[in-house]
């Protein structure tokens, strides 16, 4: 082992949108102190979003100004804008009169951002275990262990860290007990495994929103003519709500005002607002996929079947396929399907960062957070820990989206830099302190 392990003022863990967007904030922020030290640790090999969902001709949802610096600072070198011009690509952009590039061109947007901070970042290590470093009886800083893929730990130090590690796919309780049946997968996977699948014919696409619909398009238009249910539990396809009122829910001043309310208020908030973002696709998908299904009678086909009120009673496998039990609530109907494949677009979880900061939840109470996404801790306890899109319950609905990265970055970035004290900056020269395969 080092005898000195490197002390950073902030380690983020993971280098997804919202610590890309902290990092900028950083940068050009004047928190040149906070800036130099930081590190991010990303488990991916090299930077990805959402890289199994890169459909052809799927777009972005919301407008490229909500980037990951506009916002705040309209004249960041991070802008979209900025990325256009820097690709010689501007003048295109705008002649396609559109405030919504193809999901592919953000990510490469992203990837760009990224690229500006290789020598703070390290990609290819997950983070598996922090432990508190105690002086005095008060925790004065954290320890950090992280492995690569070839079993190499490496063990560093941080003042404060930000956890922001994404969601990880929902799989409803009946496929559970599949977790090791490759014909199953959640929509995140997507494009992986459905090139895995070359003698599937015909697969179930379970899910009411976004990713389910554009799977369902896209399945459908592939030249192997897969047959396709598209299963939802719901009774119909409701479309997402993006008029500009209720748009509101996604502007700054909206978090001070959800964050204000007691729990049963924001509960009722969020249940209010929720046909803005969950199980509701675009309008103009949704009529697509529509039309699919009536062109179907217009000729007399039945390759695809739709089946809404549908829930999922059991799930088991073999050798023919993957058995679903299904029972139509409107007819109370129940039934047995099989599948080649099913592709489980049910939205995602985010609470997998209890379970990082399990061996600190002595310090960290019920994980309540505070203004600034800071979990509250004992009097004990110096670090800040801060959560990035795992606050959607006391910070509403924007806090898992991209539309308020740029102001969020620079909030906690001025808290990380008020309460950074004064220590010594170590470049990130660590040593591999174990191996364990």
């Amino acid at each position: 082992m080092k005898t000195s392990t490197p002390r950073h003022s902030l380690i983020g863990i993971g280098f997804g949108p919202s610590n890309i967007a902290l990092a900028i904030a950083l940068k050009e922020g004047g928190m040149a102190k906070l800036a130099d030290s930081a590190l991010f640790i990303e488990k991916q090999s090299e930077f990805a979003w959402h890289k199994h969902m890169m459909i052809n001709n799927t777009h972005m949802q919301i407008s490229f100004m909500k980037d990951l610096a506009t916002l705040h600072n309209p004249k960041s070198n991070f802008t979209f804008i900025n990325y256009l011009h820097q690709h010689n690509r501007l003048s295109d952009f705008i002649n396609l009169q559109t405030f919504y590039p193809s999901r592919r061109e953000f990510n490469d947007y992203l990837a760009w951002a990224a690229a500006h901070f290789e020598e703070q970042t390290r990609y290819g290590e997950e983070v598996f275990d922090i432990k508190p470093i105690i002086e005095n009886k008060q925790v004065v800083a954290l320890q950090i262990l992280a492995r690569n893929s070839s079993g190499e730990i490496y063990q560093r130090e941080a003042n404060n860290i930000v956890v922001s590690m994404g969601g990880s796919g929902y799989i409803p309780e009946p496929f559970r007990q599949l977790s090791n049946e490759s014909r199953v997968f959640h929509s995140n996977q997507y494009l992986q495994k459905i090139e895995l699948i070359h003698r599937a014919k015909k697969i179930a696409v379970i899910g009411a929103g976004q990713s389910a619909a554009e799977i369902f398009r896209d399945l459908d238009g592939r030249p192997e003519e897969y047959e396709i249910d598209f299963i939802i539990r719901s009774n119909s396809i409701k479309p997402s709500d993006d008029s500009p009122f209720v748009n509101e829910i996604f502007n700054a001043e909206f978090t001070d005002y959800i964050f204000s309310k007691s729990k049963p208020e924001r509960e009722s908030l969020l249940r209010e607002y929720r046909q803005t973002n969950y199980a509701c696709p675009e309008l103009p998908l949704i009529e697509e996929i529509y039309d699919i299904f009536y062109q179907q009678k217009v000729c007399k086909t039945q390759r695809h079947n739709f089946l809404p009120s549908i829930d999922i009673q059991t799930v088991n496998s073999d050798e023919q396929g993957v058995h679903l039990t299904l029972k139509n609530r409107r007819t109370n109907e129940e039934f047995t399907r099989t599948y080649d494949a099913v592709v489980l677009a049910t939205g995602y979880e985010r609470d997998q960062y209890k379970k990082l900061l399990a061996p600190l939840a002595p310090y960290l109470g019920d994980f309540e957070v505070d203004r600034d996404y800071c979990i509250k801790t004992n009097d004990n306890f110096q670090p800040k820990i801060v959560l990035q899109g795992a606050c959607e319950n006391s910070h509403g609905l924007s806090d898992t989206l991209l539309s308020l990265l740029a102001i969020r970055s620079q909030e906690i970035g001025q808290k990380l830099s008020e309460s950074t004290i004064s220590h010594s900056i170590y470049s990130d020269n660590s040593k591999v302190i174990e191996k364990t395969a």
